[in-house]
C-alpha cells in the first residue's frame, strides 16, 4: 500500500491507515481512528480514541525559522497530542509541542502551530491560522480564515468571525524596539468578534464583549459592550438574552 509504519509505533484496535501514510518512530494511535492517504505523523505523536485525520495532514511537525525571526530555533519540540474524538481536515498542520483536547475539529487547511493549546469541543474553521504561544479555550468558534496572531489567549466560548486578524507587533517589523514589546490579544469568555475585525496589538476584549463586523479594535473592549467603527467606539449593551449566562 505504499506506506510506512515504524516497528515502535503502537496502532490500537480498529485503525484504518490509507495509502502512503507515515507514521514514525513511538506514535501512540488510539483504537477506532481513521488515518486518510499521504498523512505524515512525526516521532512520538500522540493520537487518542476515534480521532479522524483526513488526507494529507501533518501532525507533529517541527518548526523552522528564518533567520531573522524573533522566535529562534532551540531544543527540539516535545510531540503533538491530539485527544479523543477530534477531527483533522484535509492538508491541515498540527506542529510539535500543540496540545489539542477532546472532540476539537480542525478544519481544513488549517494550520496549527507549535505551543499551542486549544481545549475541547472547539471548532478551528478552514484556513485559520492560530500562531505559536497561543491558548485557546473551549467550545469556542473561529471560522473560515482567521488569523490568531503568537501570544494570544482566547477564552472558553468566544466566537471569532471569518477574515478576524489580531496583531501583536505595533512597530510593524522594524526597528529591534519591537523584540521587547510584543504582545497579543485577549479575547475574553463570551466575547464575540464579527467578520473581518481587525485588533491591535494587546487589546482585551472583556467578558461578552461584542465586536460589529469591519471594526478596527484600537482600544479595550469593556465587558457586555458593544463596539464598531474605524476606530471601534462604544454603541451600546449587548441584549440580556445574548449574553453568554442567558444561553442554554
Amino acid at each position: 500500500m505504499g506506506r510506512h509504519i515504524s516497528p515502535s509505533a503502537h496502532i490500537g484496535e480498529n485503525v484504518s491507515i490509507g495509502y502512503n501514510a507515515v507514521i514514525a518512530e513511538n506514535v501512540i494511535i488510539g483504537d477506532d481512528c481513521t488515518i486518510g492517504h499521504n498523512v505524515v505523523i512525526y516521532d512520538g505523536s500522540r493520537i487518542g480514541r476515534g480521532v479522524r485525520i483526513d488526507d494529507n495532514v501533518v501532525i507533529g511537525k517541527q518548526p523552522i525559522r528564518a533567520a531573522n525571526s524573533i522566535f529562534k530555533t532551540g531544543d527540539v519540540l516535545p510531540p503533538a497530542s491530539i485527544g479523543d474524538d477530534c477531527i483533522v481536515g484535509t492538508s491541515a498542520v498540527v506542529y510539535a509541542g500543540a496540545n489539542i483536547g477532546e472532540g476539537v475539529l480542525i478544519a481544513d487547511l488549517a494550520t496549527v502551530r507549535e505551543n499551542v493549546s486549544i481545549g475541547e469541543h472547539t471548532i478551528i474553521g478552514r484556513g485559520v491560522a492560530v500562531e505559536n504561544y497561543c491558548t485557546i479555550g473551549s467550545y469556542c468558534k473561529i471560522e473560515t480564515n482567521a488569523y490568531i496572531t503568537a501570544y494570544s489567549n482566547i477564552g472558553d466560548r468566544a466566537f471569532i468571525g471569518p477574515g478576524v486578524v489580531t496583531t501583536n507587533d505595533n512597530f510593524v517589523g522594524r526597528t529591534e524596539e519591537r523584540f521587547k514589546h510584543f504582545k497579543g490579544v485577549t479575547v475574553k469568555r463570551g466575547a464575540r468578534i464579527a467578520a473581518h475585525v481587525t485588533i491591535l496589538p494587546g487589546k482585551v476584549i472583556n467578558e461578552d464583549g461584542l465586536v460589529a463586523a469591519g471594526s478596527v479594535v484600537t482600544k479595550d473592549v469593556p465587558a457586555k459592550k458593544v463596539v464598531m467603527g474605524t476606530p471601534a467606539r462604544e454603541t451600546g449593551d449587548v441584549p440580556e438574552e445574548q449574553l453568554l449566562e442567558r444561553q442554554k
